[in-house]
């Protein structure tokens, strides 16, 4: 199981990493064109793997006696992120809104670009622990909240790569930090895996912590972006993907089955 876990975390970070260094070589007006794109197919791919996945497992784990404890993992989880966020550990501090910053532009930039590295290695390594979790429940959810994950870090990596160089930092060096902090994953599936093993019967509500992360990102950062494109096409856009990434879910939970 240690191999599984190491492999998807590599695999996930190395990938997400690669694909958003790809996106580099496009030019401008299509990184903007895709990103959105990418953004709604990542929510529906969340979303189904938290509620299609994930919590019918962690459920199923424990029984319809102890499904209230369930719920209330999945609120400890929300309300988790939800402090991390605050604090910037779990969303990236965007330029112009982090008051914190030096009043020096150059200083601001560099700062922001310092603070989305570390944000995004304790992001990572927390996605890491959530895919041990999940491999140590069944191979299958493994796979499926990998593919989840990634589908998420694609369009996130994207922005960091551009918060980077925006922070004066030369292309091959942002192109380092970057794949770093994603690689910070493995260490967090190592973790996961040598804590969680021990104690089987907090699996369960490791899961559902792992569902709440997913269910957060989707409602509190990804869907809020979507609505920002307010035009009927972008909307009926926007449904399609959101659609094609539950198949996508959907569709591994039944090959994997």
């Amino acid at each position: 199981m240690l191999a599984w876990i190491l492999l998807a975390t590599f695999l996930g970070g190395a990938l997400s990493a690669a694909l958003a260094s790809m996106f580099l070589l496009l030019p401008e007006s299509r990184r903007s064109w895709l990103l959105p794109h990418l953004i709604s197919f990542a929510t529906g791919a969340m979303l189904a793997a938290a509620l299609v996945g994930l919590l019918p497992e962690a459920i199923e784990s424990v029984g319809p006696q102890r499904v209230q404890a369930i719920g209330a993992a999945v609120l400890a989880g929300i309300a988790l992120f939800f402090v991390l966020e605050k604090l910037v550990l779990w969303r990236h501090c965007h330029l112009e809104s982090c008051e914190s910053h030096s009043p020096h532009e150059a200083h601001r930039d560099r700062a922001a670009g310092w603070i989305v590295l570390f944000g995004d290695g304790v992001h990572n390594g927390f996605d890491g622990v959530l895919i041990a979790a999940a491999f140590l429940t069944d191979v299958k959810l493994g796979v499926v909240t990998t593919l989840a994950i990634t589908a998420h870090e694609i369009p996130q990596e994207l922005g960091d790569l551009a918060v980077l160089l925006h922070a004066r930092m030369s292309p091959r060096r942002a192109l380092f930090f970057n794949a770093a902090s994603s690689l910070t994953s493995i260490l967090g599936g190592l973790l996961g895996y040598f804590a969680l093993r021990r104690t089987l019967d907090v699996l369960p509500y490791a899961i559902s912590v792992a569902a709440a992360s997913l269910i957060y990102v989707a409602v509190a950062d990804l869907i809020p972006s979507l609505h920002r494109r307010v035009d009927p096409r972008a909307g009926v856009a926007q449904v399609l993907l959101i659609g094609c990434g539950v198949a996508v879910i959907v569709a591994a939970e039944r090959w994997l089955g």
